[in-house]
């Protein structure tokens, strides 16, 4: 894989404000019945994935108030549990829509101000997602949270597609998304519309070759059902595990 760096800690931010203000504006059109409806997620309807995305936050903010706070022994991880983290999510799907809306909203100005709080030697810290489970580098956070918008934005069913999504972020995303997986055959990304090329797999031969819009092969490589804008070049696409 072509090796970018790391992504630039302030337009990250800038991305995520303008992805926070695009999401809001789906989330107030939305009237009655339409939180029930189904999202493109299996088993989930559009409040369990706007109830993800609020909780998501206030983990996130739990784990960097911890942070700041000079917590060395993991009282604040973003979750107690999985388990508890998935019940969480059912019990405010539940809820009505205005709690989950007003959740939200909150949630996303609290977890602006706390990373608006972490001092520059606190970027280079880690957290953890829960007691004991995986650490994450407090740097990675605003990135994470900007795939969690774009991507469940899309998962909502609302009119929002990948074909929204920003040249730069889908770079983002198939940057981040290519650093995860290590498929056992090689094989190569080769955008459209993006002068890159990502390469997976083990070394050897240059393997199979996946060509399409740069959105819509991140949107895959999340484990997502690949869009008709893809293609490869040895016929059926590589078998991706979800993100």
């Amino acid at each position: 894989m072509t090796s970018p760096g790391r992504p630039d800690r302030r337009l990250v931010l800038d991305l995520l404000g303008d992805s926070v203000h695009r999401l809001t504006r789906t989330v107030d059109a939305f009237r009655g019945d339409d939180w029930r409806t189904p999202s493109l997620l299996p088993g989930w309807s559009r409040a369990h994935v706007v109830a993800h995305l609020a909780l998501n936050a206030e983990g996130m903010t739990r784990a960097l108030h911890g942070l700041v706070a000079d917590e060395q022994d993991g009282s604040s991880p973003m979750y107690d549990s999985d388990d508890k983290r998935d019940g969480d999510i059912d019990d405010l799907a539940r809820a009505h829509h205005h709690e989950i809306r007003d959740r939200f909203l909150g949630s996303t100005t609290v977890l602006h101000d706390a990373f608006a709080a972490v001092p520059e030697v606190g970027w280079d810290g880690r957290v953890d997602r829960t007691p004991g489970g995986r650490s994450m580098r407090v740097a990675s956070l605003p990135s994470m949270r900007l795939r969690e918008l774009e991507i469940h934005h899309v998962d909502l069913g609302a009119a929002y597609t990948t074909a929204d999504w920003s040249d730069t972020f889908s770079v983002l995303l198939l940057d981040a998304m290519t650093k995860r997986l290590e498929p056992p055959e090689r094989f190569v990304l080769r955008p459209l519309d993006v002068d890159r090329t990502w390469v997976l797999g083990p070394d050897g031969d240059e393997g199979e070759v996946v060509t399409g819009p740069a959105a819509d092969l991140g949107w895959w490589l999340t484990g997502r059902p690949a869009p008709e804008t893809l293609s490869c070049s040895r016929g059926e696409l590589p078998e991706i595990e979800g993100w």
